[in-house]
């Protein structure tokens, strides 16, 4: 990029996230009984404004009568505008400082407003083009200098010929007063900057689709605040991921594409191609034949608890780091258990589908309390050992069977085999994780040793119960009522029936596998799991993954960080810090965590690097993965 390259930059919806003059209308209309209609004109006239299908001078003059906006009122805008500065805008600081003198506003907006905001990123009072409103003795806005050439149909190119300069000029903006500079023959380039919006009538004149400043720095070899533009960063979210997760990855600046249901083995591995980022939910599986394909995926998010329906070993093998949600749906898992288990204790489920035919059955066979009896959890892990305090303070006895040794909770009792919880209590809750070791283990025998007249939950995995086993079991008496919430074939989306051995039995609750399907719990795994990815994408920080290395680290501060990612094999840190000593690089922090499979190193740098350490470090034998962060 030639160092007289000029930066053509418009102000409104491009350099702010907003029309400066629909927020001061939300200022000095505030009283108006007429309020919002008069905020709609406004808006409206903007768009056909900046549209080209309104004249631009009428349009000001337009605004300006239904403002009624005062001087004092200019500085609450400013304020406000403060606060919406594009987002990459804002990244991008250092970018307006170190250009400042080849930095030019030009805006049919007004200097008085504009030139405090962009004054805050460096940028030159004197070069700023914009109109200037007109104020009577009391401060009201009047009017607006009418001899400004931006006040005029066709002012910016015209303001840019008057200037005469030197170099390429390159022009960004959203509006079709932009594209006029290029169509003019003032500009060499038009950048229509959708992040804010996208006008379908500018974007089509355009040289280049400019999703944010990142992507325009990085075309011309500008960037210094990140190594990749976010827009190109394409991201995958499947089966329904809640709102706030969608919205969170577009407010990064990714590229999202969202699909309602699963996606077949196939679907998904020619999806997969361009995929950077992919979210899932339960019904998706990521496999080895997926992963193969699979050439730029970073990270995978797991919507949920359970990984096991994506091939880890594979993930680790290609430098895919995994996330999941551990804990956020854990509350909600726990206290369907425990409606459960007073549903199936009550026989409540029967009795209200007798009511629905009209029987009225006021029974106490077969009713009982659940204070006093025997509940046995089979997994102590989040949502077990919370399950285990929350019945312990409705009155039950609990035991818990695990093969990893646990901390019991409160009075909770340890078993030392399955077998023993089986037949000592009164109900039995599976919350095992759905490793493929965890096939049926209630299997025909061990269902058999259950105590008779029991009760089984299922909110795990859906493989890990017999369902045979247990139909007979409840057919034969021997169990006395289940709740399953899982099955080891489920429906991908929910317009697929369900089919069971299980439907029509008598005391069995069967449910959609909504254990973690509440508003909070949606909420929160929504929260959790693109923070985690966005994390390791913009710092490294494995922290909570699920196949890597977790490493926790420090913010990134006036440095570059590279991030090698090698199968663990001896001598890869030293040849890492070789080709750094070799190309004169200082390191100012280092930090290295393997596991069986891989190594993660990541280091800081303080100075600019060249293509060549790049190049060198892909090149360290058993090298993975490697990017750079800035």
């Amino acid at each position: 990029m030639p160092n007289n390259t000029k930066f053509i930059i418009d102000f409104d919806s491009t350099f702010t996230q907003v029309e400066a003059l629909d927020v001061l209308g939300e200022i000095s209309l505030e009283k108006d009984p007429k309020r919002e209609e008069k905020l709609k004109a406004i808006k409206d006239i903007t768009d056909m404004g900046m549209e080209g299908s309104l004249n631009f001078r009428e349009s000001l003059e337009r605004r300006l009568e239904i403002l009624e906006a005062s001087k004092p009122q200019i500085s609450v805008l400013i304020d406000a505008l403060r606060q919406k500065v594009s987002k990459s805008f804002q990244r991008n600081k250092e970018f307006f400082n170190e250009n400042a003198d080849n930095i030019i506003i030009i805006s049919n907006g007004f200097k008085d407003f504009i030139t405090p905001i962009v004054g805050e990123y460096g940028i030159k009072a004197e070069n700023v083009y914009a109109n200037e409103f007109v104020y009577d003795e009391s401060g009201k806005i009047i009017d607006f200098d009418r001899e400004n050439i931006l006040s005029k149909n066709g002012g910016k190119p015209e303001t840019i010929k008057n200037l005469n300069l030197e170099g390429e000029i390159y022009v960004i903006g959203d509006g079709y007063t932009d594209y006029e500079i290029k169509a003019s023959g003032m500009a060499n380039k038009f950048y229509a900057f959708t992040e804010n919006i996208a006008r379908p009538k500018v974007t089509s004149k355009a040289d280049h689709i400019a999703p944010s400043l990142d992507e325009i720095l990085y075309v011309n070899k500008m960037n210094k605040k990140f190594s990749y533009p976010k827009s190109r960063i394409n991201v995958l979210l499947l089966e329904n991921v809640h709102p706030i997760g969608v919205d969170l990855m577009n407010q990064e600046g990714y590229n999202v594409e969202v699909i309602s249901s699963a996606l077949s083995e196939d679907e998904l591995a020619e999806k997969i191609k361009n995929v950077s980022i992919l979210g899932i939910r339960s019904k998706t599986n990521v496999t080895k034949k997926v992963l193969e394909n699979a050439n730029r995926l970073i990270s995978i998010g797991a919507f949920c608890i359970g990984t096991n329906q994506i091939d880890l070993e594979t993930c680790t093998e290609k430098g895919i780091a995994v996330f999941n949600a551990p804990f956020s749906n854990t509350r909600s898992v726990v206290e369907m258990a425990i409606a459960e288990i007073i549903f199936l204790m009550r026989g409540f489920h029967d009795k209200s589908l007798g009511m629905h035919k009209g029987i009225w059955d006021k029974s106490a066979t077969g009713s009982f309390e659940i204070r006093g009896k025997k509940l046995g959890i089979i997994g102590y892990g989040n949502i077990g050992a919370q399950l285990s305090v929350l019945a312990e303070n409705m009155g039950l006895d609990v035991y818990y069977f695990d093969v990893i040794e646990k901390l019991a909770l409160g009075n909770a009792t340890k078993v030392d085999s399955l077998d023993e919880l089986l037949s000592t209590c009164d109900v039995i809750s599976l919350h095992v994780d759905g490793r493929k070791d965890n096939k049926n283990i209630l299997d025909k025998s061990k269902i058999a040793k259950m105590k008779p007249g029991s009760y089984l939950l299922n909110l795990s995995r859906g493989h890990v119960v017999d369902i045979k086993a247990l139909k007979d079991a409840l057919e034969s008496g021997h169990i006395a009522g289940a709740a399953i919430d899982v099955f080891p074939e489920e429906p991908k989306n929910n317009s697929e029936p369900l089919d069971s051995e299980l439907i029509g039995m008598k005391n069995t609750i069967l449910t959609p596998h909504i254990g973690g399907s509440t508003l909070e719990a949606q909420q929160n795994i929504a929260r959790f799991v693109p923070g985690k990815i966005m994390e390791y994408i913009n710092t490294g920080n494995t922290y909570n993954s699920v196949n890597f290395p977790n490493i926790q680290l420090p913010f990134l501060k006036d440095a570059h960080r590279l991030i090698h990612i090698h199968q663990n094999e001896p001598g890869v840190l030293a040849k890492i810090n070789n080709s750094l000593a070799k190309h004169e690089i200082n390191i100012v922090g280092q930090y290295l965590k393997t596991n069986e499979k891989i190594g993660y190193v990541i280091t800081d740098i303080d100075k600019a690097y060249s293509p060549e350490v790049i190049d060198a470090m892909k090149e360290i034998p058993g090298t993975i993965r490697f990017r750079v962060l800035y």
